[in-house]
């Protein structure tokens, strides 16, 4: 027996089909004296082989026998190539060859070549959903314990990574993944894009596009990858795309408000996790959190006859806001404005407001409301400051029978606050933004406004090109 000894190479083989093989797996299988892998590989291996290589097959779970027997050949003075579908060292037979070389203290030389791992072939199918931090998950229980698993579930779900899920079903194991999806549903959106292919790369191939919130679990079995993404992945017709960043950085160069403000974003919509709301009510709720950091508003943030597409048509045309103050007027984005034709009025230092306030006896912000329906009824009337004035405006509506365009009722303080709220839901038809409670102020006022002057940015959950 020669006393030199040979060598162990553990090679990945790609996900299946030999057009996936890497040159350095093809050129350790054609010079192997040995070739030792799971039975059902083989097949895929045929041509590259040379004449007299010994394949010695195991089923599966043996992978500590193929182990050792690599040893016991390499001892020897074998050639010996260990294969793994995929890459070698994800879920592979790399790390057991180099445990079992530390413990028995083999001075066999060891190789590992790399190959493309099922997550990287299913992923380059369906687009780019990868592009950014990402987590692989196995669901397999064999040598890691549930518990440990689950714990790792909810990281990549908290961390808002791309997780790619091997091992996702089986016969045994089923209810797991029914688990997963339950687990990621608290803290991702039910549209985060989700990828079923299965049998990668083989004629058995089929792919799946869905969301969290329809993805069944059924659809999976232990040939499937699953691709979860993160809170920025989207689906375009077929293509599952997970942004990198460039646009956005490239769009807003050179303003770093609207970066700020879309991290901002990010950060409140994954502290809304599970509240299912319409796209435009979370518009309105982001954009006041924002401003207030104040999450109660996910409460009391009311929204009667689908306000915001409603007053964003009227404001398209080129329609009039009446405020209650000065302050709420001020915080309204005049670019967009200005971009929409929209007017913003406020009557409280009309010299004529003065003059009716001190005639009437009336508040002069009511009196500025009375001026204001005279010469604009069919207004959106926003109000961020004066519950009177709020209150005013719907005596004036029950009184002379009209409505506005709309209303936003966002007064703020103690004294008649919840009562002028509650008299604009008796107007069942009108379409209303109300801060119910004693909350509300003129910049919140003013941000619902801005949220429904950006409508059409709302489907990105950007800032919008008028910050």
């Amino acid at each position: 027996m020669s006393n030199k000894l040979g060598k162990i190479t553990v090679a990945g083989l790609g996900p299946g089909s030999p057009e996936m093989f890497l040159n350095p797996a093809i050129n350790a299988i054609s010079k192997a004296d040995v070739v030792i892998g799971y039975k059902y590989y083989f097949q895929f291996i045929e041509s590259f082989l040379k004449e007299g290589t010994e394949c010695m097959d195991t089923g599966m779970r043996q992978e500590v026998q193929r182990a050792e027997i690599a040893f016991e050949l390499a001892e020897q003075g074998k050639d010996v190539v260990v294969i793994s579908s995929g890459d070698a060292g994800i879920y592979g037979m790399a790390s057991l060859v180099f445990e079992m070389a530390e413990k028995t203290e083999s001075k066999v030389e060891l190789i590992v070549v790399p190959g493309i791992s099922a997550f990287q072939a299913a992923a380059a199918k369906i687009g780019a959903p990868l592009s950014h931090d990402l987590v692989l998950l196995s669901l397999s229980d064999l040598l890691t314990s549930y518990a440990l698993i689950e714990k790792r579930i909810k990281a990549a779900a908290m961390g808002d990574f791309v997780t790619a899920i091997y091992n996702p079903k089986s016969k045994k194991r089923y209810w797991q993944l029914y688990r997963l999806r339950e687990l990621f549903l608290e803290e991702r959106e039910g549209t985060t894009p989700v990828a079923i292919v299965r049998q990668v790369a083989r004629a058995e191939e089929q792919i799946t596009l869905t969301n969290l919130r329809d993805f069944d679990p059924e659809m999976v079995d232990m040939f499937s990858i699953v691709i979860i993404g993160n809170s920025q992945s989207y689906i375009s017709g077929d293509r599952f795309i997970t942004p990198r960043g460039y646009y956005s950085k490239e769009e807003q160069k050179g303003r770093p408000g609207p970066l700020i403000m879309q991290e901002s974003f990010r950060t409140i919509a994954a502290e809304l996790k599970g509240m299912d709301l319409p796209l435009e009510t979370k518009w309105m709720m982001l954009h006041c959190i924002h401003t207030s950091a104040d999450f109660e508003l996910a409460k009391i943030l009311k929204v009667q006859n689908n306000a915001a597409p409603k007053l964003n048509e009227y404001l398209q045309k080129g329609g009039v806001i009446i405020t209650d103050v000065t302050m709420a007027q001020s915080g309204i984005r005049k670019k967009a404005c200005e971009r929409m034709g929209v007017e913003v009025k406020c009557y409280l230092h009309d010299p004529r407001t003065m003059e009716l306030s001190e005639k009437m006896g009336i508040t002069r912000t009511q009196a500025g409301i009375r001026l204001a329906v005279e010469e604009h009824p069919d207004a959106l009337y926003v109000f961020g400051n004066a519950p009177t004035a709020l209150m005013e405006l719907t005596e004036l509506m029950r009184n002379k029978n009209f409505q506005p365009a709309g209303i936003i009722a966002a007064p703020v303080g103690f004294v008649n606050v919840k009562e002028s709220k509650h008299r604009v839901k008796s107007f069942t038809k009108l379409p209303a933004v109300i801060i119910e409670g004693r909350k509300g102020g003129s910049t919140l006022a003013a941000t619902i406004v801005n949220a429904i002057l950006s409508l059409e940015d709302a489907y990105d959950l950007k800032p919008g090109r008028d910050v």
